[in-house]
């Protein structure tokens, strides 16, 4: 039997194919979802759902379509789909009922939807499918989300600045390829990393363009996905002349074990041994995340940023969001703002987010005054709904200018204060090698890449 998943981004989704291989397991991840199958989620899901919703519902069953109409017999006795499943305010919680739903309304009836909870009806089912649900399977699962964060982070870092036309392109592809194989193989993952970080001080770039750097947050989904669901943003964000930047899915991990142990520190009245014990564990648990991920960071050469402090981010969320709201990104949307801005990391943000999504809503209404505290941060919210494509781009466009003009006002400012002309610029790129390495570790005391990059001048 075939596993089918997907819903992250393309480097996420080949990684965790090697991983499972690794494993045993035939797996095939689903294409990005697209419009086409926004029309057919809409065609067969309950009226009033969320665009995620119908991207990745229809995905599956335009998937299935495909397969039978290609001449496959007993597809639903062939594949099983395995999906992360949910409960609370956000309609996350509906998705395994819709799975269910559309794919019986489009032929399927006996087709299985499998998801990550903790039932024992769940893991029956999943022990019939063949899936074993042990701590195996979640690690390499792990390891291969971890790395998809990394190479993703390293991509849009370089691919902005690239001196060779796809040069970049190049290399990420190369590197998944041999990350793929490690993972499959069960081979040395710190060893395939530090070939990677060679390869990468290979590639060419000019970090002496002045680009804005541009936060890429909002729910789950639409930040996340590469295609239609969030018109492309981040590939069109380049081709706009901004860097933009991701968020790593390792990010959600984090909060998903801190919402845990805020949880745990509210029981602890009823039973304080027992809350004191699960919390720790929980802590070990977000110390092995966090020792893994920069493990993976430190093999990168420390280029790819580190994960945001949870903490941090809740603190600067409490002001103006209740932490212990629950549903799609909870507090995050504001505490990442505030983050993004006070640590110098972006220049602007974007909150992605499908039309009427309720835990969105409720940060984008607290968001004007973040930016009035802030000083006047660039802050867009835009909603997708798989159309009005132009209007949501010219929205970001207006924004855009303003953070262009002030990513080309610091590199002027940081040029001037350091006393730096072009011509020593140009010097400075025919001597100094690390200059034009797209691996090089740039230090920190501008937003802008290029500001930063002048650092290294002389």
């Amino acid at each position: 039997m075939k596993i089918l998943y997907g819903g992250l981004t393309y480097a996420h989704d080949f990684l965790i194919k090697g991983a499972m291989k690794r494993l045993g397991y035939e797996v095939e991840p689903l294409p990005t979802p697209d419009n086409e199958a926004l029309k057919v989620g809409k065609e067969y899901c309950n009226k009033g759902q969320c665009n995620p919703t119908y991207y990745t519902v229809g995905n599956l069953v335009k998937t299935l379509k495909e397969k039978r109409e290609k001449g496959e017999k007993d597809v639903e006795k062939n594949y099983v789909f395995v999906t992360a499943g949910a409960c609370g305010p956000c309609r996350f919680g509906m998705y395994e009922m819709e799975y269910r739903k559309a794919v019986r309304d489009a032929g399927f009836p006996n087709f299985k939807i499998l998801t990550f909870e903790q039932s024992s009806a769940v893991l029956e089912e999943m022990g019939e499918a063949g899936i074993r649900f042990d701590k195996d399977f979640f690690l390499s699962l792990m390891k291969a989300v971890f790395l998809g964060d990394l190479i993703n982070d390293l991509y849009y870092k370089t691919k902005p600045y690239e001196v060779i036309p796809n040069s970049v392109d190049e290399w990420k592809e190369k590197a998944l390829n041999m990350l793929y194989e490690t993972l499959r193989k069960g081979k040395s993952i710190l060893k395939t990393l530090r070939v990677i970080k060679k390869e990468l001080d290979k590639v060419k770039v000019n970090y002496f363009q002045p680009k804005p750097k541009v936060k890429i947050t909002g729910e789950f989904f639409a930040q996340t996905t590469e295609g239609d669901g969030n018109y492309r943003m981040a590939r069109w964000l380049i081709e706009e002349g901004a860097e933009p930047i991701v968020e790593p899915v390792a990010t959600w991990i984090e909060y998903l074990i801190y919402e845990k142990i805020l949880d745990e520190k509210e029981k602890s009245f009823k039973n304080r041994k027992k809350a004191f014990k699960n919390i720790l564990l929980l802590k070990a648990l977000n110390a092995y995340v966090r020792g893994l991920y920069n493990l993976y960071r430190f093999a990168l050469g420390n280029k790819p940023d580190p994960l945001k402090s949870q903490k941090k981010i809740a603190e600067y969320a409490h002001r103006y969001y209740n932490v212990r709201l629950s549903g799609g990104e909870g507090h995050m949307e504001v505490g990442k703002h505030i983050y993004m801005i006070k640590h110098k990391k972006a220049h602007m943000v974007i909150s992605v987010k499908p039309f009427g999504c309720m835990p969105s809503t409720q940060s984008d209404g607290v968001q004007s005054k973040v930016v009035e505290d802030l000083g006047g941060s660039l802050f867009v919210a835009v909603e997708t709904s798989g159309d009005a494509e132009a209007n949501a781009k010219s929205r970001v466009l207006m924004k855009l200018y303003e953070a262009r003009m002030r990513a080309i006002e610091e590199y002027e400012n940081a040029k001037r204060k350091l006393g730096i002309t072009d011509r020593d610029i140009e010097i400075a790129m025919e001597r100094k090698k690390k200059l034009t390495s797209a691996g090089t570790k740039l230090p920190h005391k501008y937003v802008s890449t290029a500001a930063n990059a002048l650092l290294l001048v002389k």
